[in-house]
């Protein structure tokens, strides 16, 4: 007989988080979402966001995430406490804390809010790129099991690809999760950890990095991304600056219609 959690989508199950009290929860990372060292940072923020969306005083829909990456997180289970440090008419802020072996390995802040209709426009250009199904799938990276749990199609910028003569740290590709998966905030905030590290773009040598924090600002509304189901996403990913041990890299998530559903920011550490 399967059991609940094997009939689980993968990512589901990476993210599963079982209920000790209103403000605490408990789960285990996922070998699915292994990396190099230590698990997918992207599936870690999940984690701690859905322990908000878990938490029965929530209000509201995730507006931003900022998730600091304080120790590495071994693989094993973990505790992950969440309170709502601020409600206002509109707006809640959050604070999280990833819990192992007694210290904090992680921690973030994030905000939810009530969405209200209102003018709206959006300064970004969505880049013309060809469609999803026109690109080879690009295959898994062994060494970083995570990589095989998304489809992703490099139109530049990835391992393989050739240069475009573009931005020299950029990359764009379509992606989405795989096996497929309705999108949701959740599945969001892992996707906007899914570019590779810009040094490795921008330099063909291999350092150790570290993302050190990285913020999510969610700018769909749960409705617009149910209406987005399974469908590939556009990514965008290049960096500002590299130097003294720490580089930046931004990113923006958008649908195929030219939506802008999420942008992130994050800093890096590396080591020559």
């Amino acid at each position: 007989m399967e059991t609940p959690e094997a009939s689980m989508h993968v990512f589901d199950a990476a993210i599963a988080l079982s209920k000790h009290d209103d403000n605490t929860y408990t789960g285990h990372t996922s070998a699915a979402y292994g990396n190099m060292v230590g698990p997918f940072g992207g599936v870690i923020g999940a984690t701690l966001l859905n322990a908000v969306m878990c938490h029965p005083d929530r209000l509201g829909e995730p507006l931003s995430l900022t998730v600091h990456y304080a120790a590495p997180i071994a693989d094993g289970s973990f505790s992950v406490h969440a309170r709502a440090v601020r409600t206002n008419r509109s707006t809640q802020h959050w604070f999280i804390e990833l819990i192992q072996a007694g210290e904090v390995a992680a921690f973030a802040t994030a905000v939810t809010a009530i969405r209200r209709d209102t003018w709206s426009a959006t300064d970004a250009a969505f880049p013309h790129v060809p469609p999803a199904d026109s690109i080879t799938p690009t295959p898994a990276i062994p060494a970083a099991a995570w990589t095989a749990c998304y489809d992703m199609r490099f139109i530049d910028g990835g391992p393989g690809t050739p240069d475009t003569g573009g931005h020299p740290s950029q990359s764009r590709l379509w992606i989405r999760d795989q096996p497929s998966r309705p999108l949701d905030f959740l599945s969001l905030s892992a996707i906007c950890d899914a570019f590779f590290p810009r040094i490795f773009v921008r330099r063909p040598k291999w350092v150790p990095i570290g993302t050190v924090t990285l913020t999510t600002y969610f700018h769909a509304s749960a409705t617009q991304l149910a209406a987005q189901g399974n469908s590939p996403l556009l990514g965008v990913a290049r960096a500002l600056h590299f130097g003294k041990g720490f580089f930046d890299q931004s990113a923006e998530v958008w649908n195929a219609d030219g939506v802008l559903l999420a942008a992130t920011h994050q800093v890096v550490y590396f080591k020559e």
